[in-house]
Protein backbone atom coordinates (compact mmCIF):
# COMPACT_ATOMS: atom_id res chain seq x y z
CA UNK A 1 0.00 0.00 0.00
CA UNK A 2 0.92 3.20 -0.54
CA UNK A 3 3.02 5.20 2.12
CA UNK A 4 0.56 8.33 1.87
CA UNK A 5 -2.63 6.17 2.05
CA UNK A 6 -0.83 4.36 5.26
CA UNK A 7 -0.10 7.49 7.04
CA UNK A 8 -3.86 8.56 6.74
CA UNK A 9 -4.58 5.70 7.57
CA UNK A 10 -3.01 5.10 10.84
CA UNK A 11 -3.65 9.30 11.85
CA UNK A 12 -7.24 8.91 11.29
CA UNK A 13 -7.71 5.46 13.03
CA UNK A 14 -5.42 7.19 16.23
CA UNK A 15 -7.76 10.22 16.11
CA UNK A 16 -10.68 8.33 16.16
CA UNK A 17 -8.82 6.36 19.01
CA UNK A 18 -8.98 9.52 21.05
CA UNK A 19 -12.40 10.33 20.34
CA UNK A 20 -13.63 6.86 21.91
CA UNK A 21 -11.57 7.26 24.56
CA UNK A 22 -12.53 10.95 25.16
CA UNK A 23 -16.49 9.58 25.22
CA UNK A 24 -15.64 6.83 27.64
CA UNK A 25 -14.06 8.94 29.86
CA UNK A 26 -17.04 11.60 29.76
CA UNK A 27 -19.54 9.02 30.50
CA UNK A 28 -17.63 7.97 34.02
CA UNK A 29 -16.67 12.04 34.37
CA UNK A 30 -13.01 11.26 34.69
CA UNK A 31 -10.49 13.20 32.36
CA UNK A 32 -9.61 11.45 29.53
CA UNK A 33 -5.86 11.97 29.74
CA UNK A 34 -4.99 9.07 30.92
CA UNK A 35 -6.65 7.05 29.15
CA UNK A 36 -5.39 8.68 25.87
CA UNK A 37 -1.61 8.25 27.55
CA UNK A 38 -2.40 4.36 28.47
CA UNK A 39 -3.77 3.79 24.85
CA UNK A 40 -0.55 5.66 23.21
CA UNK A 41 1.50 3.20 26.05
CA UNK A 42 -0.22 0.53 24.02
CA UNK A 43 -0.02 1.03 20.64
CA UNK A 44 3.80 2.65 21.00
CA UNK A 45 7.16 0.74 20.33
CA UNK A 46 6.71 -2.32 22.18
CA UNK A 47 2.99 -2.10 22.65
CA UNK A 48 0.48 -4.17 20.51
CA UNK A 49 0.24 -2.59 17.93
CA UNK A 50 3.49 -0.08 17.07
CA UNK A 51 2.46 2.76 15.08
CA UNK A 52 5.25 2.98 11.60
CA UNK A 53 4.07 5.63 9.66
CA UNK A 54 2.49 8.16 11.41
CA UNK A 55 4.94 9.27 13.92
CA UNK A 56 6.19 12.28 12.30
CA UNK A 57 2.62 13.83 12.53
CA UNK A 58 2.64 12.79 15.90
CA UNK A 59 5.58 14.00 16.87
CA UNK A 60 5.37 17.61 15.62
CA UNK A 61 1.52 17.48 16.46
CA UNK A 62 2.89 17.30 20.18
CA UNK A 63 4.66 20.14 19.97
CA UNK A 64 2.26 22.40 18.86
CA UNK A 65 -0.10 21.03 21.40
CA UNK A 66 2.46 22.00 24.50
CA UNK A 67 2.42 25.42 22.30
CA UNK A 68 -1.39 26.07 21.91
CA UNK A 69 -1.66 24.84 25.93
CA UNK A 70 0.97 27.45 27.09
CA UNK A 71 -0.45 30.50 24.82
CA UNK A 72 -3.90 29.92 25.68
CA UNK A 73 -3.15 30.16 29.58
CA UNK A 74 -0.94 33.27 28.78
CA UNK A 75 -4.28 35.12 26.87
CA UNK A 76 -6.55 34.58 30.24
CA UNK A 77 -3.16 37.10 32.00
CA UNK A 78 -1.83 39.91 31.15
CA UNK A 79 2.22 41.31 31.50
CA UNK A 80 1.30 43.16 34.60
CA UNK A 81 -0.87 40.65 35.99
CA UNK A 82 1.99 38.16 35.75
CA UNK A 83 4.66 40.24 37.14
CA UNK A 84 2.90 40.82 40.17
CA UNK A 85 2.28 37.36 40.63
CA UNK A 86 6.18 36.26 40.11
CA UNK A 87 6.82 39.24 42.65
CA UNK A 88 4.31 37.61 45.20
CA UNK A 89 5.15 34.04 43.87
CA UNK A 90 9.05 34.23 44.37
CA UNK A 91 9.69 32.77 47.30
CA UNK A 92 7.19 30.12 46.30
CA UNK A 93 9.48 29.19 43.26
CA UNK A 94 12.59 28.94 46.00
CA UNK A 95 10.71 26.81 48.15
CA UNK A 96 9.06 24.64 45.21
CA UNK A 97 12.63 23.91 43.94
CA UNK A 98 14.08 22.77 47.43
CA UNK A 99 10.79 20.85 48.37
CA UNK A 100 10.86 18.77 44.53
CA UNK A 101 14.68 18.68 43.38
CA UNK A 102 16.07 17.30 46.46
CA UNK A 103 14.12 14.21 46.52
CA UNK A 104 15.58 13.59 43.02
CA UNK A 105 18.87 14.66 44.02
CA UNK A 106 19.12 12.05 46.61
CA UNK A 107 17.12 9.64 45.03
CA UNK A 108 20.11 9.14 42.12
CA UNK A 109 23.11 9.24 44.85
CA UNK A 110 21.31 6.84 46.50
CA UNK A 111 21.28 4.61 43.39
CA UNK A 112 25.17 5.09 42.50
CA UNK A 113 24.39 7.24 39.17
CA UNK A 114 26.48 9.77 40.07
CA UNK A 115 26.53 14.00 40.62
CA UNK A 116 25.36 14.54 37.18
CA UNK A 117 22.86 12.26 36.92
CA UNK A 118 21.63 13.33 40.22
CA UNK A 119 20.98 17.14 38.71
CA UNK A 120 19.34 15.38 36.05
CA UNK A 121 16.94 13.20 38.26
CA UNK A 122 16.62 16.62 40.33
CA UNK A 123 14.98 18.34 37.19
CA UNK A 124 13.08 16.02 36.29
CA UNK A 125 10.94 15.63 39.71
CA UNK A 126 11.04 19.63 40.51
CA UNK A 127 9.38 21.01 37.02
CA UNK A 128 5.56 20.21 36.57
CA UNK A 129 3.68 19.94 33.89
CA UNK A 130 2.42 22.91 32.28
CA UNK A 131 0.58 21.11 29.27
CA UNK A 132 -1.33 18.55 31.53
CA UNK A 133 -1.97 21.16 34.85
CA UNK A 134 -3.42 23.43 32.09
CA UNK A 135 -5.55 20.88 30.45
CA UNK A 136 -6.74 19.42 33.24
CA UNK A 137 -7.68 23.45 34.96
CA UNK A 138 -9.82 23.63 31.30
CA UNK A 139 -11.47 20.52 31.79
CA UNK A 140 -12.59 21.68 35.63
CA UNK A 141 -13.22 25.24 34.75
CA UNK A 142 -10.54 26.64 37.02
CA UNK A 143 -9.06 28.56 34.43
CA UNK A 144 -10.64 31.80 36.46
CA UNK A 145 -10.47 30.16 40.03
CA UNK A 146 -9.04 32.47 42.42
CA UNK A 147 -6.57 29.38 42.92
CA UNK A 148 -4.98 29.41 39.21
CA UNK A 149 -2.82 32.46 39.19
CA UNK A 150 -0.97 30.62 42.15
CA UNK A 151 -0.84 27.82 40.19
CA UNK A 152 -0.05 29.69 37.32
CA UNK A 153 2.98 31.61 39.05
CA UNK A 154 4.48 28.86 39.97
CA UNK A 155 4.73 27.07 36.72
CA UNK A 156 6.22 30.30 35.69
CA UNK A 157 9.43 30.35 37.62
CA UNK A 158 9.70 26.95 36.59
CA UNK A 159 9.86 27.49 33.21
CA UNK A 160 12.01 30.73 33.43
CA UNK A 161 14.32 28.80 35.48
CA UNK A 162 14.38 26.18 32.33
CA UNK A 163 16.26 29.23 30.71
CA UNK A 164 19.52 28.36 33.34
CA UNK A 165 18.95 24.91 34.23
CA UNK A 166 18.84 23.71 30.68
CA UNK A 167 21.85 25.32 28.81
CA UNK A 168 23.83 24.37 32.42
CA UNK A 169 22.71 21.26 32.07
CA UNK A 170 23.38 20.77 28.48
CA UNK A 171 27.10 22.26 29.09
CA UNK A 172 28.38 20.08 31.85
CA UNK A 173 26.46 17.39 29.76
CA UNK A 174 28.32 17.94 26.47
CA UNK A 175 31.54 19.06 28.54
CA UNK A 176 31.69 22.79 27.39
CA UNK A 177 34.10 25.28 29.03
CA UNK A 178 33.11 27.73 31.50
CA UNK A 179 33.05 30.28 29.16
CA UNK A 180 30.78 28.57 26.43
CA UNK A 181 28.31 27.62 29.37
CA UNK A 182 28.03 31.17 30.39
CA UNK A 183 27.39 32.50 27.05
CA UNK A 184 25.07 30.00 26.75
CA UNK A 185 23.10 30.87 29.56
CA UNK A 186 23.16 34.98 28.89
CA UNK A 187 21.65 34.72 25.80
CA UNK A 188 18.87 32.71 27.25
CA UNK A 189 18.12 34.54 29.94
CA UNK A 190 18.27 37.92 27.74
CA UNK A 191 15.66 36.19 25.34
CA UNK A 192 13.42 35.98 27.88
CA UNK A 193 13.63 39.43 29.45
CA UNK A 194 13.57 40.87 25.70
CA UNK A 195 10.23 38.98 24.92
CA UNK A 196 8.85 40.26 28.75
CA UNK A 197 9.50 43.19 27.94
CA UNK A 198 8.03 43.71 24.70
CA UNK A 199 5.03 41.76 25.93
CA UNK A 200 4.51 44.01 29.23
CA UNK A 201 5.10 47.63 27.34
CA UNK A 202 4.03 47.00 23.70
CA UNK A 203 1.12 44.75 24.14
CA UNK A 204 -1.76 46.72 22.99
CA UNK A 205 0.44 48.03 19.63
CA UNK A 206 1.19 44.26 19.16
CA UNK A 207 -2.43 43.42 19.96
CA UNK A 208 -4.12 45.98 17.34
CA UNK A 209 -0.96 44.84 14.31
CA UNK A 210 -2.71 41.08 15.11
CA UNK A 211 -6.04 42.67 14.86
CA UNK A 212 -8.25 41.82 11.66
CA UNK A 213 -11.77 41.54 11.48
CA UNK A 214 -10.99 38.52 8.48
CA UNK A 215 -11.24 35.21 11.11
CA UNK A 216 -9.11 33.55 8.97
CA UNK A 217 -6.14 36.01 8.44
CA UNK A 218 -6.05 36.24 12.48
CA UNK A 219 -6.33 32.28 13.59
CA UNK A 220 -3.05 32.49 11.06
CA UNK A 221 -1.62 35.76 12.13
CA UNK A 222 -1.63 34.86 15.86
CA UNK A 223 -1.19 30.52 15.34
CA UNK A 224 2.05 31.64 13.04
CA UNK A 225 3.54 34.48 15.57
CA UNK A 226 2.70 32.14 18.74
CA UNK A 227 5.13 29.13 16.72
CA UNK A 228 7.39 31.50 15.36
CA UNK A 229 8.20 32.98 18.67
CA UNK A 230 7.87 29.60 20.64
CA UNK A 231 10.67 27.94 17.91
CA UNK A 232 13.17 31.00 18.34
CA UNK A 233 12.77 30.52 22.03
CA UNK A 234 13.80 27.06 21.64
CA UNK A 235 16.22 27.90 19.30
CA UNK A 236 18.35 30.20 22.21
CA UNK A 237 17.63 26.99 24.95
CA UNK A 238 14.53 28.94 26.16
CA UNK A 239 11.55 26.91 26.59
CA UNK A 240 9.06 26.74 23.36
CA UNK A 241 6.23 27.33 26.24
CA UNK A 242 7.87 30.05 27.89
CA UNK A 243 8.13 31.81 24.39
CA UNK A 244 4.35 30.77 23.49
CA UNK A 245 3.05 31.94 27.29
CA UNK A 246 4.70 35.18 26.71
CA UNK A 247 2.67 36.00 23.22
CA UNK A 248 -0.20 34.86 24.95
CA UNK A 249 0.19 37.23 27.79
CA UNK A 250 1.09 40.20 24.91
CA UNK A 251 -2.44 39.56 23.05
CA UNK A 252 -5.08 41.74 25.21
CA UNK A 253 -8.39 43.20 24.43
CA UNK A 254 -10.61 41.85 21.44
CA UNK A 255 -7.94 40.20 19.61
CA UNK A 256 -7.29 38.00 22.96
CA UNK A 257 -10.98 37.57 23.15
CA UNK A 258 -11.13 36.12 19.00
CA UNK A 259 -7.88 34.35 19.81
CA UNK A 260 -9.36 32.05 22.29
CA UNK A 261 -12.61 31.45 20.64
CA UNK A 262 -11.02 30.40 17.56
CA UNK A 263 -8.34 28.20 18.89
CA UNK A 264 -9.75 26.17 21.43
CA UNK A 265 -11.12 23.66 18.73
CA UNK A 266 -6.96 23.32 17.98
CA UNK A 267 -5.87 23.23 21.11
CA UNK A 268 -8.07 20.82 22.32
CA UNK A 269 -7.11 18.67 19.44
CA UNK A 270 -3.03 18.64 19.70
CA UNK A 271 -3.49 18.76 23.17
CA UNK A 272 -4.80 14.96 22.77
CA UNK A 273 -2.00 14.42 20.24
CA UNK A 274 0.53 15.32 22.92
CA UNK A 275 -0.73 13.10 25.58
CA UNK A 276 -0.81 10.21 22.84
CA UNK A 277 2.98 11.05 21.79
CA UNK A 278 4.13 10.77 25.28
CA UNK A 279 2.59 7.28 25.48
CA UNK A 280 3.53 5.93 22.05
CA UNK A 281 6.79 6.94 22.74
CA UNK A 282 7.14 5.04 25.98
CA UNK A 283 8.64 1.16 25.56
CA UNK A 284 6.46 -0.46 28.31
CA UNK A 285 9.35 -3.55 28.55
CA UNK A 286 11.90 -0.96 30.17
CA UNK A 287 8.87 0.39 32.53
CA UNK A 288 8.75 -3.05 34.68
CA UNK A 289 12.36 -2.88 36.36
CA UNK A 290 11.85 0.63 37.21
CA UNK A 291 8.36 0.52 38.41
CA UNK A 292 9.08 0.25 41.87
CA UNK A 293 11.66 2.58 42.21
CA UNK A 294 9.38 5.23 40.36
CA UNK A 295 6.48 4.48 42.25
CA UNK A 296 7.94 5.43 45.49
CA UNK A 297 9.77 8.52 44.00
CA UNK A 298 6.58 9.81 42.69
CA UNK A 299 4.61 9.11 45.80
CA UNK A 300 7.68 11.29 47.93
CA UNK A 301 7.76 14.27 45.46
CA UNK A 302 3.71 14.41 44.50
CA UNK A 303 3.51 15.05 47.91
CA UNK A 304 6.08 17.65 47.50
CA UNK A 305 3.98 19.36 45.32
CA UNK A 306 0.87 19.23 46.75
CA UNK A 307 3.12 20.83 50.27
CA UNK A 308 4.17 23.77 47.66
CA UNK A 309 1.03 24.35 45.95
CA UNK A 310 -0.78 24.52 49.90
CA UNK A 311 1.49 26.16 50.99
CA UNK A 312 1.44 29.23 47.98
CA UNK A 313 -1.70 29.32 47.76
CA UNK A 314 -1.84 30.10 51.72
CA UNK A 315 0.54 32.72 50.89
CA UNK A 316 -1.81 34.31 48.33
CA UNK A 317 -4.35 34.33 51.10
CA UNK A 318 -6.51 31.80 49.22
CA UNK A 319 -9.18 29.57 51.16
CA UNK A 320 -8.58 26.07 53.03
CA UNK A 321 -10.46 23.91 49.79
CA UNK A 322 -8.61 26.56 47.39
CA UNK A 323 -5.34 25.97 48.89
CA UNK A 324 -5.24 21.81 48.27
CA UNK A 325 -6.78 23.00 44.58
CA UNK A 326 -3.49 24.84 43.86
CA UNK A 327 -1.36 21.36 45.75
CA UNK A 328 -3.04 19.01 43.75
CA UNK A 329 -3.23 20.59 40.20
CA UNK A 330 0.67 20.74 40.47
CA UNK A 331 1.73 17.13 40.71
CA UNK A 332 1.76 16.01 37.09
CA UNK A 333 5.32 15.85 35.20
CA UNK A 334 5.09 16.05 31.71
CA UNK A 335 7.60 17.15 28.88
CA UNK A 336 10.13 18.97 30.36
CA UNK A 337 11.06 16.15 32.42
CA UNK A 338 11.06 13.74 29.46
CA UNK A 339 13.45 16.28 27.48
CA UNK A 340 15.65 16.36 30.46
CA UNK A 341 16.28 12.66 30.57
CA UNK A 342 16.67 12.20 26.74
CA UNK A 343 19.35 15.13 26.85
CA UNK A 344 20.96 12.96 29.59
CA UNK A 345 20.49 9.53 27.74
CA UNK A 346 21.95 11.17 24.86
CA UNK A 347 25.13 12.40 26.45
CA UNK A 348 25.36 8.98 27.61
CA UNK A 349 24.10 9.11 30.93
CA UNK A 350 23.14 5.35 32.92
CA UNK A 351 19.84 4.93 30.47
CA UNK A 352 18.05 3.26 33.77
CA UNK A 353 17.64 6.89 34.38
CA UNK A 354 15.30 7.08 31.09
CA UNK A 355 13.49 4.05 32.34
CA UNK A 356 12.95 5.85 35.80
CA UNK A 357 11.66 8.75 34.36
CA UNK A 358 9.78 7.57 31.83
CA UNK A 359 7.62 5.71 34.54
CA UNK A 360 7.69 8.26 36.97
CA UNK A 361 6.40 10.83 34.29
CA UNK A 362 3.48 8.19 33.11
CA UNK A 363 2.37 7.49 36.86
CA UNK A 364 1.96 11.29 37.99
CA UNK A 365 0.05 12.09 34.72
CA UNK A 366 -1.61 9.02 35.08
CA UNK A 367 -2.38 10.20 38.97
CA UNK A 368 -2.62 14.12 38.76
CA UNK A 369 -6.09 14.47 36.75
CA UNK A 370 -7.88 12.39 39.28
CA UNK A 371 -5.84 14.17 42.44
CA UNK A 372 -6.66 17.45 40.77
CA UNK A 373 -10.27 16.39 41.14
CA UNK A 374 -10.35 15.41 45.07
CA UNK A 375 -11.12 19.17 46.62
CA UNK A 376 -13.70 18.85 44.67
CA UNK A 377 -16.08 15.94 46.55
CA UNK A 378 -18.03 16.96 48.61
CA UNK A 379 -16.37 14.98 51.47
CA UNK A 380 -13.32 17.02 51.02
CA UNK A 381 -15.49 20.44 50.82
CA UNK A 382 -16.99 19.41 53.93
CA UNK A 383 -13.94 18.78 55.88
CA UNK A 384 -11.87 21.85 54.05
CA UNK A 385 -14.68 24.17 55.39
CA UNK A 386 -14.49 22.41 58.75
CA UNK A 387 -10.77 22.95 58.80
CA UNK A 388 -11.04 26.59 58.41
CA UNK A 389 -13.34 27.38 60.50
CA UNK A 390 -11.31 25.80 63.31
CA UNK A 391 -8.88 27.45 62.38
CA UNK A 392 -10.91 30.89 63.00
CA UNK A 393 -11.98 29.93 66.20
CA UNK A 394 -8.56 29.49 67.28
CA UNK A 395 -7.66 32.94 66.40
CA UNK A 396 -10.52 34.48 67.68
CA UNK A 397 -10.09 32.46 71.47
CA UNK A 398 -6.25 33.88 70.68
CA UNK A 399 -7.70 37.18 69.71
CA UNK A 400 -9.90 37.51 72.91
CA UNK A 401 -6.66 36.34 75.19
CA UNK A 402 -4.54 39.10 73.92
CA UNK A 403 -6.72 41.93 73.05
CA UNK A 404 -3.69 43.93 72.41
CA UNK A 405 -3.05 42.02 69.32
CA UNK A 406 -6.39 40.97 68.27
CA UNK A 407 -6.81 43.66 65.17
CA UNK A 408 -3.57 42.53 64.03
CA UNK A 409 -4.60 39.15 63.88
CA UNK A 410 -8.37 39.46 62.22
CA UNK A 411 -5.63 41.59 60.04
CA UNK A 412 -3.36 38.00 59.53
CA UNK A 413 -6.49 35.94 58.93
CA UNK A 414 -7.91 38.22 56.56
CA UNK A 415 -4.33 38.27 54.70
CA UNK A 416 -3.50 34.40 55.40
CA UNK A 417 -6.38 32.33 55.63
CA UNK A 418 -8.82 34.03 53.63
CA UNK A 419 -12.20 33.32 53.10
CA UNK A 420 -12.34 33.11 49.04
CA UNK A 421 -11.57 29.99 46.98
Amino acid sequence: MDHGALDLIEIGALLLGIAILSRIAGRIGISPIPFILLGGLALGEGGLIPIDHAEGFIAVGAEIGVILLLLMLGLEYNARELIGNLRTSSRAGLLDMALNAVPGIIFALVMGWGPVAALVLGGITWVSSSGVIAKVLHELGRLTNRATPTILSILVIEDLAMAFYLPVLTALLVGLDFGAATVTVVVALASVLVILYLALRHGRWFSRMLWTRNAEALLLAVLGVTVLVAGLASEVKVSAAVGAFLVGIAIQGKTAVAAERMLTPLRDLFAAVFFLYFGLSTDPSHLVPMLLPALVLAVITMATKVLTGYLAARKAGIAEAGRWRAGFALTPRGEFSIVIAGLAVGAGVDRSLAALAAAYVLMTIVAGPFLARIPDSKAFTRWAKGRQAARRERQRTAGDASPGVASSDAASTGMHDGTHE
